[in-house]
């Protein structure tokens, strides 16, 4: 069981590692002091999936460390 949960945590560490870098740049940062700004926040159905999946697979990585680092897998 404690080498499931070891790999659970680092296939989720990879998955969020790819989905991070799969969202699309915000301009919350310096650049929307510009006229880069964006009027309206508007995401796709796409995006809204992907943010969902983030979620659940965030989930997963500190479900597993948190069982881990607590010792209740044997």
């Amino acid at each position: 069981m404690l080498l499931f949960i070891q790999s659970l945590q680092i296939i989720s560490a990879f998955l969020l590692v790819v989905l991070i870098l799969m969202h699309s740049a915000k301009g919350d940062g310096i650049g929307s002091i510009g006229s880069s700004a964006q009027m309206f926040n508007t995401s796709s159905k796409l995006e809204k999936g992907l943010n969902i999946i983030t979620w659940i697979i965030g989930f997963v990585f500190l479900a597993c460390s948190a069982s881990l680092s607590w010792g209740l897998v044997k």
